[in-house]
C-alpha cells in the first residue's frame, strides 16, 4: 500500500509536468501568446522542483530511519499529519518498527540488569577475564573473598595468594579444582570451576569460586556424630550389663564368704576371697570408666540448640576472667583484653560461647606451664568481611605442625589425661552458630585460636 500510493503520487506529478510542457509547447506554436509560455515554463520548473523535494523527502525519511536503527536511537519519531496520504502508511511503519526496536532494547536492558543483580548478590565469586588477565567482570562475592575491591588484573591476586593466581592462569575449561588457602587467621577451602567463551573475537575465561570450608566441616562433623552414636550404642549395650553384674557378684561374695571359710583354711579362704574381690573390682572399675568415657563423647551429639541473644564481648570476657582469676594469679599468668571497638557485640548463645572460651583459656594455661612471662591475650574485632572475630592468644609451647591439622578431630588429644573432646565440642558449637574456629601456632613460641562469627 505504501509503495502503491507513492507510485501514484509520482505518476500524477510526472503527468502534470508532461501536460504543462505539452501546453507550453502548444502555446508557443501558436505564436500569438508571449506571456503565457513564460508562466507555463515557471509552472514546469516549480513542478520539477516539487517532484525533487517529494522524492528527497522520502529518501531523507528512509535515511533517518536507517540511522536510527544503526545508532540505536529509538527516541526519534516520524510525523504523519499533514504530509499527504502517500506518506502516512510509510511513516506509521517507520514508527512501528522503531517502537518494536525500542521495546526489544528495553527488554534486553532489563534482562541485563536482572542478570547483573543476580551475579552481584550470589555468594559465589564470579570472575571473567581476558587472555592477558585483564578483568572484564568481577562480582561482590569475589571482591569480598579476595579483600581486593579495585582488581584490574588477575596478576594482582599474587599479593593476596600466589597459589590462587597460578591456579587461575593454569586452570583449563571444564576443570574443577579444590585448593586450600590460609588467609591470615582463616583457612579457606576453595572450589574453582572454569569455562571459556568467545566475545568479539576474544577468548574470555569465566571462573566461579566458592569457599566450601563450612560445607566440608559440616559433613565431617555429621560423619563423626553418626560414628559416635553407633559406637556409644553398641558399647553401652555391652558394658552396662558387665558393670551391673560385677557389682551384683561383689555383693554376693559376702554371703558365701562364711561358707568358704568353713571348707578352706582361714589363710587360704582369705587369699581366695581377696583375689576374687580384686578381680571383680578391676572389672567394675574398667567397665565404669568405659561407661564414663562413652558418656563423655555422647556430649558431641547432645549439644543444646543455641539460644541467640545480643551481648557485648567485653562483658563476656570480663565474666570469664573473674571466674578464672584465682587460677591465673596462682600460676602467675598475665591476662590482657583487647576489644575494638570497646562496645563490640555479637549475636550468639552466651553460655555456649563462654564454654568455648573457657576451654581455650584452660588449654592455654596448660600450654604455659614452665614458660617465662606467661601471658594470655583475648582480642575481638570486626574484620574486612564484616565478621566478628574473637581470638585467644598465648605465648606458650605452641603446637607441633604435624599435630595442627588433627586437634579438632574427636578422640585426638596430646594430653596424658585428655579426652580429646574439648576442641571438637568447640568446633561444633561454632558451626551451630554459623561460624568457624581455626588455629595458628609456632612451636615453642605462640598459639592463637580464632573464632569467626
Amino acid at each position: 500500500m505504501i509503495y502503491k500510493n507513492f507510485r501514484y503520487h509520482i505518476v500524477f506529478r510526472v503527468l502534470a509536468i508532461a501536460a504543462s510542457i505539452y501546453l507550453m509547447l502548444f502555446v508557443i506554436s501558436l505564436k500569438t501568446y508571449y506571456v503565457t509560455p513564460i508562466l507555463l515554463l515557471a509552472l514546469v520548473i516549480y513542478q520539477l522542483y516539487s517532484l525533487v523535494l517529494f522524492v528527497e523527502k522520502s529518501n531523507r525519511d528512509i535515511t533517518q530511519f536507517l540511522e536510527s536503527i544503526r545508532y540505536s536511537d529509538f527516541t526519534r519519531t516520524f510525523q504523519t499529519e499533514g504530509l499527504g496520504s502517500s506518506f502516512d502508511d510509510l511513516k506509521k511503519a517507520f514508527n512501528d518498527v522503531i517502537t518494536d526496536f525500542q521495546k526489544i532494547r528495553t527488554e534486553k536492558e532489563e534482562h541485563f540488569f536482572y542478570i547483573q543483580n543476580i551475579i552481584r548478590h550470589i555468594d559465589i565469586g564470579i570472575i571473567a577475564y581476558a587472555e592477558d588477565g585483564s578483568i572484564e567482570m568481577i562480582n561482590d562475592a569475589a571482591k569480598k573473598l579476595f579483600q581486593i575491591y579495585n582488581l584490574k588484573n588477575i596478576k594482582a591476586l599474587k599479593t593476596w595468594n600466589s597459589e590462587i593466581e597460578a591456579t587461575l592462569n593454569d586452570i583449563k575449561t571444564g576443570e574443577n579444582r579444590l585448593i586450600k588457602v590460609s588467609d591470615k587467621d582463616e583457612l579457606l577451602q576453595l572450589s574453582i570451576f572454569a569455562t571459556e567463551f568467545r566475545l568479539n573475537n576474544r577468548t574470555i575465561k569465566l571462573i566461579s569460586i566458592k569457599n566450601i570450608q563450612a560445607e566440608l566441616e559440616e559433613q565431617e562433623m555429621e560423619a563423626w556424630q553418626k560414628l559416635i552414636r553407633v559406637l556409644t550404642h553398641e558399647i553401652m549395650n555391652s558394658i552396662a550389663p558387665i558393670a551391673s553384674l560385677t557389682a551384683t557378684v561383689n555383693g554376693m561374695i559376702a554371703d558365701v564368704s562364711a561358707s568358704m571359710r568353713q571348707v578352706l583354711p582361714d589363710d587360704q579362704a582369705t587369699e581366695t576371697m581377696d583375689d576374687i574381690q580384686y578381680a571383680l573390682e578391676t572389672i567394675h572399675k574398667r567397665s565404669t570408666g568405659l561407661i564414663h568415657f562413652v558418656e563423655t563423647y555422647r556430649n558431641l551429639t547432645r549439644i543444646p540448640k543455641p539460644n541467640f541473644t545480643i551481648f557485648k564481648i567485653e562483658q563476656l570476657v570480663h565474666n570469664i576472667h573473674d571466674l578464672l582469676h584465682e587460677e591465673l594469679n596462682k600460676k602467675g599468668i598475665g591476662f590482657e583484653i583487647e576489644i575494638t571497638p570497646p562496645g563490640l557485640q555479637i549475636t550468639a548463645d552466651e553460655q555456649l560461647i563462654e564454654q568455648v572460651i573457657i576451654n581455650l583459656i584452660k588449654n592455654s594455661i596448660h600450654a604455659l606451664e614452665g614458660r617465662e612471662n606467661p601471658k594470655i591475650t583475648i582480642r575481638a574485632y570486626s574484620d574486612k568481611r564484616d565478621h566478628v572475630v574473637l581470638q585467644v592468644h598465648d605465648n606458650g609451647c605452641g603446637i607441633l605442625k604435624d599435630v595442627l591439622d588433627k586437634i579438632f578431630i574427636p578422640f585426638f588429644t596430646t594430653k596424658p589425661t585428655g579426652s580429646g573432646i574439648g576442641l571438637s565440642l568447640s568446633k561444633q558449637i561454632l558451626r551451630m552458630h554459623g561460624g568457624n574456629i581455626s588455629v595458628t601456632s609456632e612451636s615453642e613460641k605462640e598459639t592463637c585460636f580464632t573464632l569467626s562469627f
